[in-house]
């Protein structure tokens, strides 16, 4: 009975360790997924900003400026995608909606960003683009992937229209989180203007095109990145745009947008609470169940070492004969006559 249950103590053993080997290899990756109908917004803003008077081709400084980023995304177009590849995709409706003091809209460019739901690897598909311009996007954008290393990556930037790298800076603490800090500069770039002009500019991109006027820009991107879910818990960027005169006007660059963009600090706080919780999900499934697991196959092992070494003391015991019955059985051969036992 004891043997048996020393084979059923093994055989546990050897489940529970495949098994916790399979929820951390196959199971983690397999199931965790971005949702392909999430929707979520942010708040951004520059409190100390300079921006452009159109009317006076001149940066005024001293604006607040606020940045609204939504995320919504679309699941009809995923399902459409994996019906047809069969690949799980997440096609995010994205806006980038600029707001100056007066509440009056700056800009507004609008995305698609299709990319694959379990490594955010970009996706072309789904009409792709950026403030209507199709393209193939390299990299990753918004979101880092799930259990993100302390490496670069190859982020995308939509104004440009391109990646760059994003590099790995170091690790540090954030609202009691451990998270990895990333750092991205993007020199001075010619970038097209954002088809949406400044409500009240009675101007539109393409007559500033005509005139030789150029767009630049560059920027100082910050992430400080939560590594299990891959979610930016903060965002700082150093945003600067300025409008080129031609050349043979002999006048300087006028800045159209000029300052330090933050995540509004009851935004930032609801991200933390809301990326607390998912982490502590996601480090169950491929943190705490595994090695719970592989330490209860340890348990169930010992336990069956155990059990089967009782058995084979007992057994020994059973066969050994005892000694006082030995030494009755030998008076009596004494007594009639037989030879004792050579000792």
């Amino acid at each position: 009975m004891r043997q048996r249950l020393a084979l059923v103590l093994v055989a546990l053993a050897a489940f529970l360790a495949v098994l916790g080997v399979m929820l951390r290899v196959w199971v983690y990756p397999h199931v965790v997924a971005v949702p392909d109908n999430q929707y979520q917004a942010v708040v951004l803003e520059a409190k100390d900003a300079t921006l452009i008077d159109y009317s006076r081709m001149a940066g005024v400084p001293h604006q607040h400026v606020t940045i609204v980023e939504t995320l919504k995304g679309d699941a009809q177009a995923a399902q459409a995608e994996k019906r047809r590849t069969g690949r799980d995709v997440v096609v995010w409706d994205a806006l980038s909606y600029v707001l100056g003091n007066d509440g009056k809209m700056l800009s507004a460019i609008p995305e698609i960003y299709p990319f694959d739901a379990r490594t955010q690897e970009p996706v072309h598909c789904c009409g792709e683009n950026v403030d209507g311009q199709a393209l193939g996007r390299v990299g990753i954008e918004y979101k880092f992937p799930f259990d993100t290393q302390p490496h670069d990556y190859q982020y995308f930037d939509p104004q440009t229209r391109a990646s760059a790298p994003i590099h790995y800076k170091g690790t540090t603490t954030l609202d009691g989180l451990t998270v990895y800090y990333f750092e991205q500069t993007i020199p001075w770039t010619r970038v097209p203007f954002p088809k949406a002009m400044p409500e009240g500019v009675a101007i539109t991109p393409a007559q500033i095109d005509k005139l030789g006027y150029q767009r630049w820009y560059t920027t100082v991107r910050k992430f400080w990145v939560d590594p299990v879910t891959g979610a930016p818990v903060n965002g700082e960027e150093l945003h600067n745009e300025q409008l080129r005169m031609p050349p043979s006007s002999g006048l300087a660059p006028v800045t159209i947008f000029s300052g330090d963009v933050r995540i509004r600090p009851d935004y930032e706080a609801a991200t933390v609470a809301l990326v607390k919780k998912e982490r502590t999900l996601l480090l169950l499934l491929h943190d705490d169940l595994p090695v719970g697991m592989e330490l209860a196959a340890v348990a169930a092992l010992a336990l069956a070492f155990v059990v089967e070494g009782r058995a084979r003391r007992n057994r020994a015991t059973a066969s050994v004969p005892d000694a006082d019955e030995d030494r009755g059985a030998g008076d009596v051969a004494a007594a009639q006559g037989a030879p004792a036992a050579p000792l």
